[in-house]
């Protein structure tokens, strides 16, 4: 029974089953020699009803004799149950022995509760969870900013069809329910620490047409944010719209919001899918299997090795004198907020740059990491070679853990890159360079900009970047769920972002539009950079993009890239100014 594998089937095949949040599991060695399988389980089903759905999916030898409802899975640093403390949780309610086998009836729901209130499951009882590196890092900063709308993100789309309020309410909830990080919130101050909660009310609210406007709606809700140290930090809002003048379905515009202490784009899609199936199902997400969590995350990082890294990001990180401004510096603004300077680029040239990157053995994104290296050097005018550095956005999810590409959670990353820009070298070497130390820099995705600023001996008031470069790699929704509910008779847009925030001067992001064009956006912060400045820098980013294919293959040299900007100056940006935080993460 000390089999490990067998353990590990027992485990599975627990938190397999609906309304099980955790498990751990055990083999107990008794005086006279027997062995018994000892299980504590997060849940709220009652134990003979979970021994009996048990008895359907595990041979009788792995069927737990001993099953014990617990409010947590208490952890040691090392990932792995704490079965002191789960002795001592169970220690006042111990069990009575199992019931005779009997047949295997239907698993209870999740909502199945126990008639004594006072029973500790029943209680909204809480999970520690060690905090991320980069939440750590982001949290500060988060909780200093509540009620500006920093660290909030919208995205918005039309519902075309009919929208039943409290199905809808109903399938969020489940989500919820099924969802450790929707439940999540933060405790502590000095040494702050996520909290899973066990309950977690999901919010959604309806506004009938007219009566208030999207925008300022989405603003509203935007600066409303969220209180860290409450659970439930998603919500969402729909907005009915004026009937169509053809008499066509019904539309409501539904905006989503929110905080990315927890949660990214990648994260919210598969959130959404999750939505989507428990929509259709009734209000109930079916099934009862558990992709990895946060605390799948928090034990898969705690059990790295951060020397190799620290070695790695020592040498990396871009250097005190790199280049780091995209542009030169000028006057105040006299401005204030976030604005966004857009640019799209058609099928046709964004095809061709998808064609010449692919010969030079470059991707998209690969181009336009290159594009904007061009632009860090040209506005620091040295006199050669020089070291230029700005931010790149990671995905996260190229770790190994098992179905991260399922994880919700804060994984999307922000690292510096550093890449020497010599005007005489080919510009294929640039891209080579790029893609070498994108390669590189894969296999620590996983650390905090905090980590690596730390790593690289700068000071607390030296920014390892000014600038950060992003091509949005964005997760297909499910086609099989979008049949399904057109076959009710409802049709979804996929989300857009309802207006980005940057914590930096400007963030260059690209992503592809649903008609082959490449989609070109610097948000900037117009106390730093004017709306005109940054107009000026988007445009220079899509013209340098729409020249390179046609220089001549390998031979063009990074002077002959900067050449097709011709005499058009750099755009000039406003010092920071002195009440600006350093060090805050990106």
């Amino acid at each position: 029974m000390s089999d490990r594998v067998e353990l590990g089937e027992v485990r599975a095949a627990l938190v397999s089953l609906p309304g099980v949040r955790d498990a751990a599991v055990h083999a107990a060695r008794h005086a006279a020699g027997t062995v018994r399988i000892v299980a504590h389980v997060v849940t709220r089903t009652p134990p003979a009803e979970l021994r009996a759905a048990l008895r359907s999916r595990l041979p009788s030898h792995l069927v737990p004799a001993c099953l014990h409802r617990v409010p947590h899975i208490p952890l040691l640093p090392d990932g792995a149950a704490d079965r002191r403390a789960l002795a001592a949780l169970t220690a006042k309610e111990p069990e009575p022995p199992p019931a005779s086998p009997a047949p295997a009836t239907p698993t209870a729901s999740a909502s199945s509760a126990p008639s004594d209130p006072s029973a500790p499951w029943a209680a909204s009882a809480s999970v520690p969870v060690t905090v991320t590196p980069q939440q750590r890092a982001v949290l500060p900063h988060a909780l200093a900013h509540q009620g500006t709308g920093r660290y909030v993100e919208q995205l918005h789309w039309r519902w075309r069809g009919p929208l039943d309020t409290a199905l809808f309410t109903a399938a969020w909830q489940s989500v919820f329910d099924r969802e450790g990080v929707l439940r999540a919130a933060f405790d502590g101050d000095a040494e702050p620490r996520l909290v899973l909660h066990e309950d977690a009310r999901a919010e959604v609210v309806r506004h009938p047409a007219g009566s208030v406007g999207f925008e300022e709606l989405r603003e509203r809700d935007r600066l409303r944010g969220f209180d860290l140290r409450r659970p439930g930090l998603l919500r969402l809002t729909l907005l009915d719209e004026p009937g169509p003048a053809d008499g066509g379905p019904p539309s409501v515009r539904i905006l989503l919001t929110f905080h990315t202490v927890v949660l990214d784009g990648w994260s919210v899609a598969v959130l959404l899918d999750e939505f989507y199936r428990a929509y259709l199902a009734g209000g109930r997400l079916p099934g009862g299997d558990r992709r990895p969590d946060c605390r799948d995350y928090a034990r898969w990082l705690a059990g790295q090795d951060t020397a190799p890294a620290r070695d790695f990001w020592s040498s990396a990180a871009p250097g005190a004198a790199a280049l780091v401004l995209p542009a030169v510096e000028g006057p105040a603004t006299g401005l204030t907020g976030t604005g966004r300077a857009e640019v799209r680029l058609g099928a046709g040239p964004a095809g061709r740059l998808r064609a010449w990157a692919a010969s030079c053995a470059a991707t998209e994104a690969g181009a336009l990491q290159a594009v904007w290296a061009l632009l860090l050097y040209r506005a620091g005018a040295p006199a050669g070679p020089a070291v230029v550095g700005f931010g790149v956005r990671v995905s996260g999810r190229g770790v190994a853990l098992d179905s991260v590409e399922r994880l919700p959670g804060l994984l999307t990353n922000s690292l510096p890159m550093a890449v020497r820009v010599d005007p005489a070298a080919p510009l294929a070497r640039l891209l080579a360079d790029l893609r070498d130390q994108a390669l590189e820099l894969a296999a620590y995705e996983w650390v905090s900009l905090g980590q690596v600023h730390e790593w690289s001996g700068r000071g607390t008031d030296d920014a390892l970047v000014e600038s950060l470069v992003a091509f949005e790699q964005q997760r297909r929704g499910s086609a099989t769920l979008r049949s399904a509910l057109a076959a009710r008779g409802v049709d979804v847009d996929a989300p857009r972002a309802a207006g980005t925030h940057t914590v930096l001067p400007v963030t260059l992001s690209a992503h592809r539009d649903a008609d082959a064009g490449l989609v070109l956006a610097a948000v900037h912060d117009r106390a730093r950079l004017a709306d005109d400045d940054a107009a000026r820098l988007v445009r220079q980013c899509a013209r340098l993009l729409c020249e390179l294919p046609g220089l001549a293959g390998g031979s063009a040299t990074v002077s002959d890239a900067l050449a097709a900007l011709g005499d058009e100056p750099p755009v000039g940006m406003a010092p920071a100014p002195a009440a600006t935080a350093a060090g805050e993460p990106t």
